[in-house]
């Protein structure tokens, strides 16, 4: 890496090797309006990695974890208001981390909260309630390469700009791999059928992004999450976020769902018009240098990395699709050109129908198209109503995060066809099989009823983030309550970090982060934590 200059805020196949080495750059004055959505939500080659030991395996955790109806975890820390030292500066997150910002206090459980669509409580439960299924859902890991040119860090603040920078984005795939060891650990104890993803499974679009992300979930012997030069901050094997490690993999079959940053660059940008910044040799906007100590933010000339390159739609789902089972992407998804699909719950009336809502147009927000409607989604609901079969949606946007597909950072006008929120609330609610709408993308826990007038109503229910605070998963029950009912049960599950001290520092950064006044708290309602959502049985 030539000359840089701090800022003032301050690939991998499934149990395969690939070396992934990334940095950031370039991003124009002119792009500042368009960094307002973030709210919303020739140089040098790359230089060869010297020869390491193979990574070796973490032990398996050795308890299940608990939910957090059983013991939950709140920062030591009151948040810092306003905010006096900035995250992003190496020297001031590490005066933030000696002074505790980065510890946790486990605390008692947070019991379930039940609920019901009229507020009128079911009746007693059955003598024969039935488990129909057991899952998990993972949502916006946001899996960052921290040393892009196409980042935007120098415009990270506090409030609605402080998803430009994460001061845990080194350690994030350490992160995602610390979920993947508890929910193993879960399924253990508590059989799980299946993981279900949220959307904003990448950060930024990028090839390497996707690659890390699906070789952790999968299982890899080597997995790297550095670009551009080859980091070592803390010289040795298995000691800093840039080292290789292993990834175990999960124990059960997961399920990919798109959101907008798995195809917008940052989230917001259409890759087409940003293709160039990713791979190229300067950064305008900030990213980190690992080079230097503690990985500052900085502007200037980076290391460019070809693995950078944004994916198009089309060839995200190749990429997923060619990686283990595809994931749910196969040779119709591909030929749709969107992650629409659906699958049954084996043995049980359930049927999950995952819908594709980013819109590649730009913009955070999600979009619903009367062409999709009609090519897929009608079809699909008149298909399960047909076969009786129970109703769970699944898509990266709930309703409330539907937009028209316009974009005014960029200019982009309104998509020709998009649903209104009320207009697909409407379309929802005339399938009385219909359950659940299951949703990310607010990095909020949040229970919403649904009803339209006229209609059926059903639930909509948001699982936080593991990018930001609290950093949980959902863990989910189906249950036939054999009374007439059926009850969606969730509670939320942190990560564990046993045996991996990398994981474990990426934690308490990622505190840092929300106590700092930074970052902000998707702890949501304790009434839209732990929760058992009551609903008819259909017909």
């Amino acid at each position: 890496m030539r000359q840089t200059r701090p800022v003032g805020i301050a690939g991998v196949e499934p149990g395969r090797r690939l070396v992934s080495r990334v940095r950031r750059g370039r991003l124009a004055a002119s792009f500042f309006l368009a960094c307002l959505a973030l709210a919303a939500c020739a140089g040098e080659e790359s230089v060869a990695p010297a020869p390491l030991p193979a990574p070796v395996p973490l032990p398996a955790l050795r308890d299940a974890p608990p939910l957090t109806t059983d013991r939950t975890w709140a920062p030591h820390a009151k948040v810092v208001d306003p905010p006096d030292r900035n995250p992003a500066v190496p020297a001031e997150i590490e005066q933030l981390l000696a002074e505790g910002y980065g510890e946790l206090e486990s605390g008692p459980g947070q019991p379930i909260a039940p609920a019901t669509l009229d507020d009128v409580a079911p009746p007693p439960r059955g003598q024969r309630p039935r488990l129909l299924t057991r899952f998990v859902h993972l949502t916006d890991a946001q899996l960052a390469d921290d040393e892009s040119p196409a980042r935007l860090a120098i415009f990270d603040s506090p409030g609605v700009f402080a998803s430009a920078f994460r001061p845990q984005e080194g350690h994030e795939c350490r992160i995602l791999n610390a979920a993947v060891r508890t929910i193993n650990a879960l399924h253990r104890s508590t059989p799980v059928d299946f993981v279900l993803l949220g959307g904003d499974n990448a950060d930024s679009a990028q090839t390497n992004e996707i690659a890390w992300f699906t070789a952790i979930l999968d299982g890899a012997e080597r997995v790297e999450c550095d670009s551009g030069a080859d980091d070592d901050p803390v010289p040795g094997p298995d000691n800093d976020p840039k080292d290789p490690f292993f990834a175990e993999g999960l124990l059960v079959p997961w399920r990919w769902v798109t959101g907008n940053h798995d195809v917008l660059n940052q989230g917001n940008f259409p890759v087409a018009a940003r293709a160039e910044f990713a791979t190229g040799s300067t950064s305008d906007g900030g990213t980190r240098d690992w080079s230097l100590p503690g990985g500052p933010v900085i502007t200037g000339e980076v290391v460019p990395d070809p693995r950078r390159a944004l994916l198009s739609r089309p060839e995200l789902l190749d990429q997923v699709a060619a990686t283990s089972d595809g994931h749910g992407i196969g040779p119709d998804e591909r030929a749709y050109g969107k992650a629409f699909y659906e699958f049954d719950v084996k043995d049980t009336p359930l049927r999950i129908i995952v819908l594709d809502t980013a819109a590649e147009t730009g913009g955070p927000d999600g979009v619903i198209l009367q062409d999709d409607v009609d090519r897929f989604i009608r079809p699909a609901l008149d298909r399960a109503k047909r076969e009786r079969r129970w109703v769970i949606l699944t898509s990266h946007h709930a309703s409330r995060s539907l937009g028209d597909g316009s974009f005014a950072a960029t200019g982009t006008p309104a998509v020709p066809g998009a649903l209104s929120v009320e207009a697909w609330q409407s379309l929802v609610g005339g399938y009385s099989n219909v359950l659940l709408h299951l949703a990310g993308h607010t990095h909020v826990h949040r229970v919403t009823r649904v009803s339209p007038p006229g209609g059926h109503a059903y639930w909509e229910l948001e699982t936080s983030a593991l990018a930001d605070y609290p950093h949980q998963v959902r863990v989910l029950e189906i249950w036939d309550q054999d009374n007439g009912f059926v009850a969606i049960r969730g509670a939320a599950l942190d990560y564990a970090v046993d045996d991996d001290p990398i994981a474990a520092e990426g934690r308490r950064r990622a505190v840092v982060d929300v106590t700092s006044g930074f970052g902000s708290d998707g702890s949501g309602e304790p009434s839209s934590r732990n929760v058992e959502l009551s609903i008819a049985r259909p017909d």
